[in-house]
């Protein structure tokens, strides 16, 4: 991102002509990411239209859509299927549409379906010279390999083909070690690890190699210590190799995140970091990238190297920790570059503060004395932007608490209600 010293000297101001479709794939309701894109587009006078999975999800209660498409996938689905699909909901949007994905899914299948006759009539998207890019680089299998081809650091790794090779590990590797999904659609098709899990012992990989098939699909990746190591975050907008001019990208810290310590960014602060952000560039350019981009980097204090843990080709859920003076963020940044528009550019927003109220409160209690994950900057925040509540659209918070409360009042309603009975 280019550094105005001067200050803004403009707002961004985006083509309320042309709308937007949040694209998901997958059922995940709850998501904060989602909202942020709505809202982002929305308060700048765009017409935002969602997949959803129905009327009383957070997304589709926002003030700031304008319509939603119920559309029931999962990723396993024909991609001839997902292009009628596609084509139906621009049918009834009745004009071109910038599409944002939230998943990684989405976006490796917009990607490939690029060249179907129809879609780039339809909608707004970036285009990878090669369109299987975005699945590749999702992969953890394919990411390290690229890693590994361009000289970007990452933490060691390994991918076990069987389930011999994963007791080998257990026998002789090292741990804790942090267990992974090889490869994007996994988690829908054959979630054997939902979520990074860190396993601190041979016999817990062992458990949990008991519901594996003998294809395990996962990746073992070193675990650096949270006592020598600090978490990084990069959102950017690339528009493609040697076009950094006309980039937004944007570095900040996890200050906590759920589960501990090894999961999404729960609570995170702006702060800049000129060699992560010439790592990341150096990474967007190497491998071809065009699009937005989540990229979370973890720093070795060891020997204080930056080492890749994830690149997500697609909108990243805490992505409104990036709001400069201009009102510039990625989300915004990619319509501005898919409508012709040129982007404003102003102060980096340093110490700009993010929050997800639910999982924060939990990730709260279990950091409690213990460090934070990555080094914020001194002082109170300037702005504090909140994953769920807003004042200006205070509705979606409250199919969130209804969602995050229901499986709570179930376990009661099973464990408590038939105890109750019997004592009577």
């Amino acid at each position: 991102m280019l550094i105005d010293t001067r200050g803004a000297r403009e707002r961004v101001e985006l083509d309320r002509s042309v709308p937007a479709l949040l694209l998901k794939l997958g059922n995940y309701p709850l998501h904060h990411g989602g909202v942020g894109v709505v809202r982002s587009l929305g308060r700048c006078g765009v017409d935002v239209y969602a997949v959803t999975e129905g009327r009383f999800t957070p997304a589709a209660c926002s003030r700031h859509l304008r319509g939603r498409f119920s559309w029931p996938t999962t990723g396993s689905e024909d991609p001839a299927e997902l292009a009628e699909g596609l084509h139906g909901i621009a049918k009834a949007i009745g004009r071109p549409a910038v599409l944002v994905t939230t998943d990684d899914e989405a976006a490796a299948v917009v990607s490939e379906l690029a060249a179907e006759p129809g879609l780039s009539d339809d909608f707004l998207f970036p285009r990878c010279d090669d369109p299987g890019l975005p699945r590749r680089v999702a992969s953890k299998e394919g990411l390290h390999r690229a890693c590994s081809e361009h000289g970007i650091p990452t933490p060691m790794t390994v991918f076990p083909e069987t389930l011999a090779e994963v007791e080998e590990y257990a026998a002789t590797g090292a741990f804790p070690v942090v267990v992974k999904s090889r490869h994007p659609f996994e988690r829908h098709r054959h979630p054997t690890v939902r979520s990074s899990t860190v396993v601190e012992d041979p016999d817990r990989l062992r458990a949990m190699a008991l519901d594996w098939d003998d294809d395990p699909s996962v990746i073992l990746q070193e675990y650096l210590p949270r006592e020598t190591a600090e978490d990084w975050v990069v959102h950017a907008w690339w528009p493609g190799p040697g076009a950094a001019e006309d980039a937004t990208l944007f570095t900040g810290v996890k200050v906590r995140s759920w589960p501990p310590h090894a999961g999404f960014t729960t609570a995170g602060r702006a702060r800049w970091n000129d060699e992560l952000a010439t790592l990341s560039r150096r990474l967007f350019d190497a491998v071809g990238f065009r699009g937005i981009a989540d990229l979370d980097w973890r720093r070795d204090l060891r020997d204080g190297r930056y080492k890749l843990v994830d690149f997500n080709p697609r909108v990243g859920a805490q992505f409104r920790l990036f709001e400069d003076s201009a009102g510039l963020d990625v989300v915004r940044a990619q319509h501005l570059a898919l409508t012709g528009r040129p982007a404003p550019r102003a102060p980096f927003p340093e110490g700009r503060a993010f929050v997800v109220e639910d999982f924060d409160y939990a990730a709260r209690v279990a950091y409690r004395g213990d460090r934070t994950d990555g080094p914020a900057p001194d002082g109170r925040a300037p702005s504090t932007e909140h994953g769920w509540f807003a004042l200006d659209d205070p509705l979606p918070v409250l199919p969130m608490l209804v969602g995050r409360t229901t499986p709570v009042l179930r376990r009661f309603a099973r464990t408590w209600v038939p105890r109750a009975r019997r004592l009577r």
